[in-house]
This record gives C-alpha cells, structure tokens and sequence, in this order.
C-alpha cells in the first residue's frame, strides 16, 4: 500500500501532532500478550453457552430446561423468563432510539423466535464440553411460522408480520392496521415537483444493496461475575463499556453504580459492537450460579445472531440543468431492519444528498422488520448504501450531459452554508477541496485499456460529538498519564498521548495513555461515529490544560508569586515578564518533584459534550479490469482523498481511510447474506461469506486532504468512516465504464456480472 500524502500542507506547527510514533498498545498486540474479551480466566469460572433456533420464525410453545439442570456439572441455566419485562417505549434522539422491550427480546427470544441463530436459553457448567452437552438436553417446542426475508417481500401486502401488533410510525393519521413497516421518516426542502420540471435532463433508478457484516476478527466475548451483595463486573470487548454497562443494567434490573465494566483490547468491530448480546446473559448465569460465567460466539453464532448492516432498496431521482446544475433530487429508502425496528435508513436519508447543494430535495426512508438478526451499525451506517443509489445516478447524469464526473461535483459541491434536508446547514469546508485534490492525481485521466473502467464517486458522514470524560495525573518523575473512556480501535490511545504531550510540551514518550474502566473515569460514549479523536480528544485538551493552569499554581507556590505571574510555554513554567523576578524555568520533573510541599497530587479531568464536530467528505476514483470470461472484477488502482481536519497521526488516518475502502470493496464485490427457502443461513463463515484478504493486494492509495476544524484545539475532524461512502458506487461506475452495463444489485460478484455480460438472467 501506498504512503499517504497531505496535500496543501501547510507549515509545521506542532512538534508531536502530526508525527507517526509507535502506538502504545503496538507490543502487547505484536506478541500476543494483549486481553481480549475471551482471554480471561477467574477462579471458579464456568464455561456458558446459548441455545438459538433452528427456526427464522417460530412462536415458542414450551421450553423445558428440568434435564439440562439435572446434568452433573450443569451450574445454571437461563430463558427470558430470568429477565425483567421491560417497559415499551423509544428511548433517545429519533435517529439512535433504543426500545428496551425489543432488546431485551433481542438477547433472549421471548413469545416467538424471530430469525435463526435467535437466542432462546443459555447455560453455565463447569466446562465448556458440559454446557454443550447441556445445551441438547433443553428441549424447545415450536410452532413454525411463515417468513420474511428480503425488504421489499416484507412491505408488500399479505406478508407473514413479525408483529401482529406493529403500527406504521411517522404517519398521520396513523394506519389501523399492522404491517412490517415499523416508521416512515420524510424530509423536504424546496419544491421538489418545480425542480424537475425546470430540469433539462432528469435521471430515476431503482438499485439494491444485500445485507452485509462487519465481520471482525474477534467474535463476542465476555466474562461476567455477579457477587452476593449484588455488585457486578464484567470484561469484555466492546465499543463501549459505559455502554455496556447501561444496557446491561437495564436489562437485567440492576443500578448502574452496582455495575463496573472493564474493557479488554478489541479484535474489531466497526459499528458492530457498540449493543449488548452475550453481557446479560453471562451476568445472569452468574447471579443464578454464584461463579463467573465466560460466555463467547463461535463465529456461525457471530453470523447468524448479530448485526450485519441492512440490506436495501432504493429509487434515486435527479434532475439536472444542461450546464450540470442539479435543480432536484428525490429519494425513496427501504432498510431492512432485521427482527426489530432501528436500521440505520434515518441515516441514510441525512446523508444522501448532504454533500452537494441542490434547492429541491424530499427524501423518504422505511425501517422495515423482517426474520433476520437485527441490523447494527456498520462504518457510517447507511451512508454507504445511500451513496450507491445517489453517486450512481450522478454518474449517468455525467455521461448524459457530457460533463467530467469531477468537474460535475464540483459545480454542485455544497460549501458553508448549504442547506441540509433534515435542517440547519453545512458548516464547515472540505469538500471542494477533497474534489480538487482528486482530480490532481496524476493518474486521473490516463488511458487504460480493454476491459478497464475507472469510477468516481463521493461520500459524506456528519461525524460524531458526544460525552466523553478524561483524567489526568503527572507523577514524581515528571511522566504523565492520560485515562480516558475510549475503547481503542484505531489508534486513539496514540492521538490522546500526543495531544497530552503537545499541550504539555513533553516528548510523547513520557506520557502514558490508557482506557479506564467505568468505574474510573468519567461517561464515555462508545467508540463509533468518527468520535473519539474529536470528542475524547477534547476531554483530554480540557484535563491537559487545566493541568498547565495547576502547574504554573505549583511554580507560583515555589517561586513565592501571584500565579498570575507565571506562563506554562515550552513544557517549563516561565515568569510572565521581567517584573514578575528573575527566576530559571521549571521543568515539568521540577514542579511534580516538589508536588507533596505545593499543594498534593497533580491531578485533573476533563468532561465535555461538544456537538461542534464538522463532517467527513470523500471522494475516490476506482480504475479496474474485468475478465470476460469469468466475471471476476480486479481492482488496479484505488484513490481515495479525505478531509481528515488535522491529521494527529498520520499513519493511523491513512489507515482508516485504507481500511474503509478496503471493506467498501468487499461490499461492492463478494459479501452477502445468502438465506435458503427456510430463511437459514447458508454462508455463516470466512469460506462462504467473501472478504478481503491479504492476497487480494488492493492497492488503495489515501490522500489526506487537512482542512482543520476551527472548533476544535487541534483542528480534528472525525477520520474513520466517510471512507466507506464512495467505494460501492465507485466499483459499479467503474463497471459501466468497463463493459456499458450498469449493475444496479449489489453485490457485482463474478457469475452476476457475467450474467449480465451474456445477457443472461440471474
């Protein structure tokens, strides 16, 4: 892979910020030494497993559990009948509202099952050959019913309802009777019906997505110990451990405060592991068996019983003038929710049409339930699936009216300013100059040869603010450790090190930086929505400078002067000027050497809320070569420019952006859900279910285009997921290029695209 490049860089400001040291965690994980969720071994621990049906949809009739508790060895078992009911009701802003009474049916099948793979009991024993054991002795009579699988078969009328019960929400008057439709989300602005009568050239589509996974490496993991005075803690994997905490708390009745989650180190997740499965239920099994429970997935469990990204269906329509002027765009989204309501099609209509500026605008999305495990978010979630229905009708529009793909966005680009569909404005630049830096490529605009294609397309993400605390302690030694409650996935126990020693002006190898259990530090939201280097990085500014505040306190305190009187520059406390006296600078060591004499321990946090993040833009182009004889699509070259802000530590943004193209390109080629008749899962494992591997050798250059955000310290924009946007309509663009077709079903695997080649139906 390609080094990254920062185009219009600027003069060096900062002496750690912008670097690439070695990550904290780098060793542990090289050598094998790094925790993961299943890597911890307690005193008396059982060994849980959970029992899921064979069935997509099923109402359950009986469950006797009398046999498995018999079996020597068996310690507990649990159904969802040792859950609390939870209340019914959405919890949370519109976009991420959380129902508890669906989640706890989620962890725990209660009156039906409503995919394979669903969890319907779970038992503790003391090995893990036991529990298996035990898992066969439950026995579970059910009453099988019709079902769904595919979004569009479940909106239609007649289809087999998940919810006897479920009224369409978002509509008024509300409908009377039930559908799988759970709510129906519209946003407009302009005149829609004007705007495509003024428009000269106008363009509709109808495009699929399949439902995909994230598919990392670590399956699910924890280990749980609940004590007899009703305190709990539990290790696991997670995007989140405050998170964890709360949801699990929830659902199994207890305080937040009797709860401490610690974190392990995280195998990936993507979006995937920011919600609750195994937690509960090895708590659960703790509390009923009076030992710590390890409950894991195998990966067919990871597959069948979490959240792939939805699938979906979409119709895209854009009118634009013959100068390229694009005067409307119409949308219509259709998610697959999976068992129950929460895809992310919300997202998907926000995104959509987010990065260019067209007056007319309604977008329609439809959260619709159907038998398969529920959807969880996945790198910019529904931004993607967005991206492939809107940049692809973009691109015909290009070719339509003659027009560069580039030169086209550009002349649309949305700029500060720019209205949102769902309101407010754009607020921050970043997009044009993405765009611009593109085109730049020297590789843009050769020739290529028979059977190569090359795609533009582009993406958006609003990125992510939220709650984030952080804590602060300088030792005797003059070293300094930074705790925050950020689980680390990309990298962001480095930024939090190299913010610290930038604000303090100490070398980035004397500062420590760790993730801190819930119980340590203050909320954090999960890891996810291109958060944590913004929002926790702005915790650990707040902690870091009231630390230089408390630093010139102590030096005030040595020297016998007003604080005022002091500066902190450079990494020393300094007199403010030459009436203040004439005193040698302080070192960090110095001040924190004469700490017990000045006033205690040196020690401070940070605990913010920002919601002044600024959005993430893409834009990629995707040269490719398909064999006509088999169909099978070769990636030749893959650029892709990103506003990162301020680029912290620009190995780690280049390999987001990386890493998101990467997992784009297998989305757009080889990944999908395949059901048979029955709704099973046919490809629940690496050798059915294709990702990218090693041996496919994309190589995918990232531009780091650095248009810092003026909010925060450092500049820092979210990095990890607008990357993912462009690559699904950047492949299917490149394809058209390549053979004249355009491929509207995701994904264009090789019988597919050599189907269509030959004219064929598939």
């Amino acid at each position: 892979m390609n080094d990254s490049v920062t185009v219009a860089e600027q003069p060096r400001r900062y002496k750690v910020v912008g670097t690439s040291p070695i990550r904290p965690d780098g060793v542990p994980k090289v050598t094998g030494r790094a925790q993961y969720g299943a890597d911890l071994i307690l005193p008396g621990m059982l060994y849980g497993r959970v029992l899921r049906s064979p069935h997509a949809h099923a109402r359950i009739v009986r469950i006797d559990t009398s046999k498995a508790l018999a079996l020597k060895g068996v310690k507990s078992v649990v159904t969802s009948a040792d859950f609390p009911e939870q209340k019914f009701g959405y919890v949370g802003p519109d976009r991420v509202a959380v129902n508890f009474w669906h989640t706890t049916r989620n962890i725990m099948a209660r009156e039906k099952v409503l995919y394979e793979g669903h969890a319907v009991a779970a038992v503790a024993a003391i090995s893990a050959t036991i529990a298996e054991e035990a898992m066969g002795l439950i026995e579970v009579t059910y009453e099988v019913l019709p079902h769904v699988i595919d979004v569009d078969a479940a909106m239609a009328p007649g289809a087999p309802l998940l919810f006897e019960d479920m009224i369409t929400r978002g509509v008024e008057p509300a409908p009377t009777t039930p559908s799988n439709v759970a709510k129906i989300s519209t946003y407009a602005i302009g005149d829609v019906a004007a705007g495509f009568a003024k428009a000269d050239v106008v363009i509709e589509k109808e495009f699929k997505t399949a439902a995909v996974h994230q598919a990392y490496i670590e399956p699910h993991g924890c280990v749980a110990r609940y004590e007899a005075d009703g305190q709990g803690e539990i290790w696991g994997s997670s995007q989140g451990h405050f998170t964890v905490r709360a949801l699990t708390a929830q659902l199994c009745g207890m305080k937040q405060g009797d709860l401490r989650v610690i974190p392990a180190e995280i195998g990936g997740g993507f979006g995937g592991k920011t919600v609750v499965y195994l937690e509960p239920v090895a708590l659960m099994l703790s509390k009923k068996a009076g030992f710590p429970v390890r409950l894991t997935m195998s990966r067919d469990e990871v597959f069948k019983a979490t959240g792939p990204t939805s699938g979906a269906s979409m119709r895209i329509k854009i009118g634009a003038m013959k100068d390229g002027t694009v005067v409307a765009g119409e949308a219509e989204f259709r998610f697959q929710a999976g068992a129950f309501p929460g895809s992310p099609v919300i997202n998907a209509c926000m995104c959509a049409f987010s990065s260019y500026a067209i007056p007319n605008l309604k977008v329609t999305g439809y959260d619709v339930v159907c038998n398969r495990p529920k959807a969880a978010a996945y790198r910019a979630p529904g931004s993607p699936i967005a991206a492939f229905g809107v940049e692809g009708v973009m691109d015909m529009l290009g070719k339509q009216l003659g027009i560069d793909a580039i030169d086209l966005r550009l002349k649309n680009v949305a700029r500060i300013g720019t209205p949102y569909v769902s309101g407010g404005t754009l607020n921050h630049a970043g997009f044009a100059e993405t765009l611009a830096a593109l085109k730049a490529h020297p590789a843009y605009g050769t020739a290529l040869g028979p059977n190569q294609g090359r795609g533009v397309a582009c993406g958006y993400w609003f990125n992510g603010g939220g709650e984030s605390g952080a804590t602060l302690q300088v030792n005797a030694d003059g070293t300094a450790l930074v705790a925050t409650g950020s689980p680390d996935i990309g990298g962001s126990r480095a930024a939090m090190a190299m913010m610290t020693a930038e604000t303090l002006g100490i070398p980035y190898e004397q500062v420590r930086s760790i993730v801190a259990d819930t119980g340590s530090v203050g909320y954090t939201h999960v890891t996810g929505g291109s958060r944590v280097t913004f929002a926790t990085g702005m915790a650990v500014d707040v902690a870091t400078k009231a630390m230089t505040k408390e630093l010139c306190l102590r030096a005030a305190r040595i020297w016998g002067v007003d604080p005022d009187g002091v500066v902190w520059d450079d990494g020393q406390a300094k007199p403010a000027g030459a009436n203040v006296g004439n005193f040698d600078p302080l070192s960090l060591k110095d001040i924190a050497s004469k700490a017990a004499a000045t006033g205690g321990p040196l020690s401070t946090s940070g605990a913010v809320n920002p919601s002044s993040q600024a959005p993430g833009f893409s834009a990629q182009f995707c040269d490719l070569e398909i064999d006509p004889e088999t169909g099978k699509v070769t990636i030749l070259r893959f650029v892709a420019a990103q506003d990162v802000g301020t680029a912290i530590h620009p190995g780690y943004a280049e390999g987001q952006v990386q890493g998101g193209v990467a997992q784009g390109i297998g989305w757009a080629l080889n990944e999908e859900y395949i059901y048979d008749k029955n709704g099973r899962l046919e490809n629940a494992g690496f050798l059915d279910y294709r990702i990218p591997v090693a041996s496919d050798r994309m190589p995918i250059e990232a531009i780091l285009v650095e248009v810092p955000n003026p909010a925060h310290a450092y500049g820092v924009k979210g990095v990890g997921e607008a990357n993912i946007c462009p690559p699904l309509a950047a492949i299917a663009n490149a394809v058209e290029a390549a053979t004249g077709l355009r491929m509207t079903s995701l994904p264009i695997s090789p019988p597919k695209l050599l189907a269509a080649m030959d004219g064929r139906a598939i």
